[in-house]
C-alpha cells in the first residue's frame, strides 16, 4: 500500500455506492417475496370471457401454465403469439394454459385475444385477488404448475416459445403421483 489516504469526497462516494447497492438487492429480493415457487399453488376459480369457470384445484394431475397479462402491457404482446403456439402444441397432452388478464377493461381484453388469436382459457382477474394470491406486481408473470399442484416455476418476463417449452417438457415427463 502506498499510504495514501482516502479524502472525504471518496469516503462519501464509497458509502453512496454500498448504500445503493444494498437497496439494489434489497429491491431484488423483495421482487421474488412471497412467490408461491416450490409451495402449493393458491387455488382459485376464474370466470372465463367464454362464460364458463376453470377452477385450478379441478386440473390436478395435469401440468397447468398460469400467465398473467394485461392489454397495455409492449411485453405481453411480445409472448402473445408463443404462448398460443405452444398451447396448441400441448392442449391434447395433458397441460393447460389458463390466461389471467390483470388489471384491465374487458373490451380492451377481449380485443388483445381476438388481435393475438387467443384460444387457451382465458378471464379477468376481477379486484387483483388472484394476482394477490400468487403475489403479482406486474404483468407478464407466467407461474408453471406440476400435476401435485406445486408451483415449480416463476417467470417475471416474457417468454418464447423455446423457453416455454424447455419447462413444461421435464414436467410433463412427471408423474403425478
Amino acid at each position: 500500500m502506498s499510504g495514501r489516504k482516502l479524502t472525504r469526497g471518496q469516503i462519501v462516494g464509497l458509502i453512496v455506492a454500498v448504500v445503493f447497492l444494498g437497496i439494489l438487492t434489497a429491491g431484488l429480493l423483495m421482487r421474488h417475496q412471497g412467490r408461491p415457487e416450490n409451495t402449493e399453488a393458491p387455488d382459485f376459480t376464474l370466470q372465463l370471457y367464454d362464460g364458463g369457470t376453470i377452477h385450478l384445484a379441478d386440473l390436478r394431475g395435469q401440468v397447468v401454465l398460469i400467465n398473467f397479462w394485461a392489454s397495455w402491457c409492449e411485453p405481453c404482446k411480445d409472448e402473445a403469439r408463443d404462448l398460443e403456439e405452444v398451447w396448441r402444441r400441448y392442449k391434447d397432452k395433458g397441460v393447460v394454459f389458463i390466461g389471467i388478464n390483470w388489471s384491465d377493461t374487458e373490451s380492451k381484453a377481449r380485443a388483445y385475444l381476438q388481435t393475438y388469436n387467443i384460444t387457451y382459457p382465458n378471464g379477468p382477474d376481477l379486484g387483483r385477488r388472484i394476482g394477490q394470491k400468487y403475489h403479482v406486481q406486474g404483468v407478464p408473470e407466467t407461474f408453471f404448475v406440476d400435476k401435485k399442484g406445486i408451483v415449480r416455476k416463476v417467470v417475471i418476463q416474457p417468454m418464447t416459445a423455446g423457453q416455454l417449452m424447455a419447462i413444461i417438457e421435464p414436467l410433463r415427463a412427471e408423474t403425478g403421483e
